[in-house]
């Protein structure tokens, strides 16, 4: 459980550092372009991965139905709501406004999935929803300086949304489906999906001349399109919805370090009682439970 533990504390961190990558890439490209090279480009690093180690072959109608609903929603609806939110807010107060997919997923396990929540899981992902609700009502008052954008936060809780459902919709297919088949299909089917939404940008693509530009465009698509996913699916396979949704709080906690190490951003009071509150959910939420002294005899 340990090992599981870690696989989704670092799929989730990598996405995490991954909020102020999409931050400077909304700011030179379009948003729709962005998602759809990165999927291309992890569908073409899958290929050989899932045709050497799985073999290609065609998942049950069922199954391929889900990895497309898991492409619209964990990738087009994710990516739309965050890299637009992004061009309005912090990169900061997006990777905290992202706090709440936890109680998200924990509330769609539990009515979607049927999952029985303990009390402390609850308790959890309302910490989490709770810093969440704290520093939009702020942002919404004026009360916290700095970059971020009320519209924006709101934004990216559009992205949360679409997240959450894909949470759901890989735990329960989870140990159906190769881990490299499944990521090849649903990066396949978000290209597609992505496709004519980015054409009109392609003109765009031009300024992927720069270095730096290519190189940000290349780690996001290694790490949070095929990495990510990697780590999340092995975690999940062991892992209830309800208790992998809280470890999602390591994303805002690494997206605010990052912003703030990298991208200069200010960190204020209220962004570290928020950080404080997550990273308390998270161990409420995956703190070993007491292990049952064997009888003797």
């Amino acid at each position: 459980m340990i090992l599981a533990y870690a696989q989704l504390a670092a799929s989730m961190m990598l996405v995490g550092a991954n909020v102020a990558v999409a931050k400077l890439l909304s700011e030179a490209l379009p948003i729709a372009l962005i998602a759809h090279l990165r999927c291309v480009i992890a569908f073409l690093v899958l290929l050989p991965l899932a045709a050497a180690l799985e073999g290609l072959r065609l998942p049950p109608p069922r199954l391929l139905a889900n990895l497309f609903w898991q492409a619209v929603f964990g990738t087009a609806l994710y990516n739309a709501g965050l890299l637009a939110g992004l061009r309005f807010t912090s990169a900061l107060e997006g990777g905290l406004v992202l706090a709440s997919l936890p109680a998200v997923v924990a509330l769609g396990s539990f009515l979607w999935l049927r999952e029985r929540l303990m009390p402390r899981q609850w308790l959890a992902a309302g910490l989490a929803g709770l810093a969440m609700a704290a520093l939009t009502l702020a942002r919404l008052r004026g009360e916290e300086a700095g970059a971020g954008s009320a519209i924006g936060n709101l934004l990216v809780f559009a992205g949360v949304i679409g997240e959450a459902v894909y949470v759901l919709l890989a735990k329960r297919m989870a140990g159906r489906v190769g881990i490299f088949t499944a990521s090849l299909w649903m990066q396949g089917f978000s290209a597609l999906v992505l496709f004519p939404f980015a054409l009109p940008g392609f003109g765009a693509a031009a300024a992927l001349a720069e270095p730096r530009l290519a190189a940000l465009l290349l780690f996001h698509a290694l790490t949070a399109s095929v990495l990510c996913l990697l780590l999340w699916y092995h975690g999940l396979a062991r892992v209830p919805a309800g208790t992998a949704g809280v470890f999602t709080a390591f994303l805002p906690a690494t997206a605010a370090l990052v912003a703030v190490a990298f991208l200069g951003e200010a960190f204020g009071a209220l962004h570290g009682l928020g950080l404080a509150v997550m990273l308390a959910s998270v161990l409420l939420a995956s703190w070993p439970r007491r292990a049952t002294q064997p009888r003797s005899g």
